[in-house]
């Protein structure tokens, strides 16, 4: 088997039948199997998935064990030597899943993991490449030095809304949204599996971060797309914003100490308040990360 497609299913059932629909549709150069991981979704019997799709495994978890967790649950039953963790609210509309693979077997030898370009079901590209928490970066930001550096230089040193995605480039982190690997990788981290701190949000920075710290590079391939109907599980946004947060300064206190966090989550707050004219939305987010930083949950 090459690949094991993992897909966590909760309460998406319509757009987990057209993610599923769509690669059995367009991954045809290599073998592969379905694992489907419910995390005891409310909305339908699951059982409903295996009778449209027989050949699919099931995997029908009693509570809700969030992303890291439930993908670790489909990985124990997958007998693929290439892991695709792919989201739900996904949809192929071509070869991807073979591409993507091809490119991580002629570059296995540095590259961790790979993911290819998101879009929107209109086109737009998704920035989903981006640099690790950074004061350093913050502060050019802040300052407005950034601003400064040729356009090209910019995008490649501070990658996210910078990048165009539109070509290849080895960044810190990407989405867990398109999450290919080698199945064998997972013995060399901390419990042979991956990283669960996160129930949802920032679970894809660790996982890259943990990847690194092996010598390893995470890949965007720009040569390969799916679309990505984005946060169709969230339950607000509110609730994304708040969580996405707090899960960021707990990375960055455990990778480079509190002191470094609190410095971190008060630049990020100033930087995005003054980074553009929403002022009430921009006001929200840097009080989440004040309110984390000095009485929050990290």
């Amino acid at each position: 088997m090459d690949v094991s497609v993992i897909i966590i299913n909760y309460n998406t059932f319509a757009l987990t039948c057209k993610c599923i629909a769509s690669i059995y549709r367009f991954t045809t150069e290599i073998e592969f199997e379905i694992i489907l991981v419910d995390n005891c979704s409310v909305e339908c019997d699951a059982e409903l998935f295996r009778k449209q799709f027989p050949d699919i495994k099931l995997i029908k978890n009693t509570n809700n064990e969030g992303f890291a967790k439930g993908n670790n649950t489909g990985i124990k039953a997958a007998s693929g030597k290439t892991i695709l963790l792919l989201n739900s609210d996904t949809e192929l509309v071509e070869d991807s899943i073979s591409t993507c693979y091809k490119k991580l077997e002629e570059r296995k030898d540095d590259i961790a993991v790979i993911t290819c370009k998101l879009i929107y079901p209109d086109g737009r590209v998704q920035k989903q490449c981006n640099r690790f928490p950074s004061t350093g970066l913050n502060l050019l930001e802040l300052l407005r030095i950034h601003k400064l550096f040729p356009e090209k230089k910019r995008a490649r040193k501070f990658l996210g809304y910078y990048f165009d995605q539109e070509s290849d480039i080895i960044p810190d982190w990407f989405w867990g949204t398109f999450f290919m690997f080698k199945k064998d990788i997972l013995g060399k981290l901390n419990g042979g599996k991956l990283n669960e701190d996160y129930f949802m949000y920032c679970e894809d920075m660790r996982w890259c971060y943990d990847f690194k710290m092996l010598g390893k590079n995470c890949y965007y391939y720009s040569q390969a797309k799916v679309i990505h109907h984005l946060s169709q599980s969230v339950k607000s946004i509110s609730y994304k914003n708040e969580t996405t947060v707090n899960n960021k300064l707990d990375f960055v206190a455990k990778t480079k100490g509190r002191a470094y966090m609190r410095l971190y989550g008060i630049l990020t707050a100033l930087n995005i308040l003054f980074s553009s004219f929403n002022v009430r939305r921009n006001y929200g987010t840097s009080k989440l990360y004040i309110k984390s930083v000095f009485g929050g949950n990290v």
